[in-house]
């Protein structure tokens, strides 16, 4: 049986991606902040599919020792076979920006939320990733392609993470990917700043019209860790409706 490891996994993205993963008899152990959460998340999907095949950790993965123990328990358990880091979130929005300090903090924030947590825990689990055929998937934003302050800076980084993680890994036939979605606002990202009239200028800006869904994140997770997508490394699938255009 394939394990997934899935971060984030609690809500939204994260969520979905799970469900996705575990229809296809993945184990997937969700990882996140917020043990009732994940509890809740993992007892719906079980019980959606007939089945036990997603468990829960909880961790803290901006935590070094916690991220540590984790990684510990997994491996001393099984393997992992798809390592997907959904963790994150423009977790400095509202912060105050009236001095450099303030900024700094800004800054520092948003890159242990998105950077920090998604290093951590790759560079713990890296030892259990299959060779060859592992899977490692970053869910990052069309934020970091754009530039779009701290946020997008940070996850700006993590692509900047994953290709060297294509350059360490590619020999050993484990691929390194991002998939950066724009708009989908069925997520805790979301949660304070559902504003009808700035959800309207959004999706005003995407060709078709609509925003994304976390199931249509979750199916880009499910191709990515397919045997077939394993010449595919080192790339970022955008997902935004055509509001951002990818170019070779």
């Amino acid at each position: 049986m394939r394990t997934a490891v899935v971060t984030g996994g609690g809500t939204g993205i994260g969520r979905a991606i799970a469900k996705r993963l575990s229809a296809d008899g993945t184990r997937v152990i969700i990882v996140g902040r917020r043990k009732d959460v994940l509890a809740d998340a993992a007892a719906e999907i079980n019980k959606s599919h007939g089945d036990e095949l997603v468990e829960y950790r909880a961790a803290d993965l901006a935590d070094p020792d916690q991220v540590d123990e984790l990684a510990g328990v997994i491996t001393a358990e099984c393997g992992v076979d798809f390592l997907i880091n959904n963790a994150g979130g423009d977790v400095g929005f509202g912060h105050r920006t009236e001095t450099l300090s303030d900024l700094a903090d800004k800054y520092r924030t948003d890159f242990t939320a998105n950077l920090i947590t998604t290093m951590l825990i790759t560079e713990a689990l890296l030892p259990a990733i299959t060779r060859p055929g592992g899977r490692i998937v970053m869910i990052t934003s069309g934020a970091g392609l754009r530039g779009s302050g701290s946020y997008g800076v940070a996850k700006a980084a993590v692509h900047g993470y994953m290709w060297d993680l294509t350059n360490r890994l590619a020999a050993q036939q484990v691929t390194a990917n991002a998939i950066a979605p724009s708009f989908v606002p069925d997520t805790e990202f979301w949660d304070g700043r559902r504003d009808p009239a700035d959800a309207a200028t959004r999706v005003s800006r995407i060709p078709m019209n609509r925003p994304g869904t976390p199931s249509e994140v979750a199916e880009a997770v499910a191709y990515l860790c397919n045997a077939e997508a394993g010449w595919t490394t080192g790339q970022i699938l955008q997902l935004n409706g055509g509001a951002l255009l990818g170019h070779g």
